[in-house]
């Protein structure tokens, strides 16, 4: 199959959609409400979007931990420990996806980002805790629900995460980030694989918008979570309002 190549323009639109994007996610969550509509504005249909959008996450989850490890974050005991909920949940919330029309996938992913903008604009702050549990019952069924949303959606799969594995799972902020960051590229490894199954994922588009991502998640792993949210928060809730609006609308 003949791939649209995108022109300078929609380059210069990813490159950086795709590194603001990186950023947002490595210290919260939330960036690809930027990405799949951007992909949606240069061109692809909902769906297409959705699923190539998964290419920039998994490389932007890579290049984020490359960054935690140089800083010495680790822990992906905790990581495993979560796995197969959340994998389990990620496999058949993209199978759902995958399946869906435009025509109805379009409305829904407007109709998800307008719910999702009173978590974006309250920015909850966990509190840290100086130790991990083991996950309960209770909280691998919370895992397996945020696969499910992750698998089928994406965006802003970084913050109810984040909260589980703060407020649940019992870790500090940094390390939560970090844990956030490698699972979030393990159940994106599962649903981009059910997406190329089903013939969704353009990877011209993608691998553009995942050097993009790469370069905004290496650098804010870097730095850490302790500037930033308060400044793009403001910004991508009036980016998730017109955008809500314009798959809403059509």
């Amino acid at each position: 199959m003949n791939e649209p190549l995108p022109s300078l323009e929609h380059v210069l639109v990813l490159l950086l959609g795709g590194a603001f994007a990186g950023v947002v996610n490595t210290l919260a969550g939330g960036g690809s409400f930027l990405t799949v509509p951007l992909l949606v504005m240069v061109g692809l249909p909902p769906t297409v979007a959705n699923a190539t959008n998964r290419v920039g996450v998994m490389f932007q989850s890579l290049s984020a931990l490359g960054g935690f490890r140089q800083e010495g974050v680790v822990g992906f005991g905790t990581a495993a420990a979560v796995l197969p909920a959340t994998l389990l949940g990620s496999w058949l919330g993209s199978v759902f996806a995958s399946r869906v029309s435009d025509e109805v996938f379009g409305p829904l992913f407007g109709i998800v980002m307008l719910a999702a903008l009173p978590v974006l604009l309250m920015n909850p702050k966990p509190r840290d805790t100086p130790h991990v549990s083991r996950p309960s019952l209770l909280q691998q069924l919370a895992y397996f629900g945020i696969g499910l949303y992750g698998g089928a959606i994406q965006a802003g799969i970084g913050i109810p995460l984040l909260l589980a594995l703060v407020m649940l799972g019992g870790l500090d902020l940094v390390r939560g980030n970090q844990v956030k960051v490698a699972l979030v590229g393990a159940l994106t490894a599962v649903a981009l694989a059910q997406f190329v199954y089903a013939g969704k994922v353009v990877w011209s588009y993608g691998l553009v918008l995942a050097v993009g991502t790469s370069i905004g998640a290496y650098a804010s792993s870097r730095v850490g979570a302790r500037v930033g949210p308060k400044l793009i928060r403001p910004v991508l809730a009036l980016a998730v309002v017109a955008l809500a609006l314009r798959l809403l609308l059509g």
